[in-house]
């Protein structure tokens, strides 16, 4: 009797032990699909952008290099692979030459291996980002509406067209790295005609806005806007762009 009693306790004490196991676990594997996986996250600036409303987002610091886009390549989530130019360094080169279908590649990739939601800015946010730091504006040489074009040729600051490695530009006091410099930056907002247009989904948006000099209307499928496609002033000299999240990632 005795032998039996001992039996069903060490048979209870395995149980009991097994079960605490698996609950230390199941919180363990709960905890670490919480978290972000920091090995997808990337470089964001030192501190998060308030925005009018009070809103905080959490910025990447440099646009996406060519290093991370090849990590979405080599992963087989992005099908445009990207070389750098000879001589330079793919993780210092800002990836360029990008639609926004490419974005919507490397966007599904990184938010499911960084188990966290990055996204595209909105022109809004973008603009408000880069205000102190974007080269005032000039006074227009025309004022009729016909001409607007040419006021917008003659009077803008050309912009620098050879594409410079990060950190070659400005950085606001955020921490946020050449919103001023050679890569426009593509955004979330469509553009689907005038503002009284009726709103489209964005799987079938026509065109996005791209920031930079000035929000340039671009087609979605647009990766060269030197040889045609932007609709609004100077093209582009490269488009590329840098993520942003409304929840602190590290």
């Amino acid at each position: 009797m005795k032998t039996t009693t001992t039996q069903a306790g060490s048979r209870a004490t395995h149980v009991a032990v097994a079960g605490l196991l698996a609950v230390v676990m199941l919180i363990g594997a709960a905890c670490q699909e919480r978290g972000p996986d920091l090995r997808y996250v990337p470089q964001m600036a030192e501190h998060p952008v308030t925005l009018p409303d009070g809103h905080k987002i959490y910025v990447q610091k440099y646009e996406l290099s060519i290093a991370e886009w090849n990590a979405c390549h080599n992963d087989g989530a992005c099908s445009e692979k990207r070389r750098p130019p000879a001589g330079r360094d793919p993780a210092k080169v800002p990836a360029t030459d990008l639609n926004h279908l490419d974005v919507a590649q490397y966007l599904a990739w990184v938010n499911a291996k960084s188990r966290h939601p990055f996204r595209l800015p909105t022109t809004k946010e973008w603009a408000f980002m880069a205000a102190k730091i974007l080269p005032e504006k000039h006074a227009p040489a025309f004022t009729s509406p016909e001409l607007k074009w040419a006021s917008t040729y003659l009077t803008a600051d050309l912009p620098p067209r050879a594409l410079r490695d990060q950190g070659s530009f400005s950085t606001t006091a955020e921490g946020i790295a050449d919103l001023d410099g050679s890569v426009w930056e593509w955004t979330d907002d469509c553009y689907a005609g005038n503002e009284n247009a009726t709103p489209v989904s964005k799987d079938r948006c026509p065109a996005f806005y791209a920031a930079g000099e000035h929000m340039a209307v671009i087609p979605y499928l647009v990766r060269d806007p030197a040889r045609g496609g932007c609709a609004v002033g100077t093209p582009p000299a490269h488009l590329g762009f840098r993520l942003v999240t409304d929840k602190n990632p590290l």
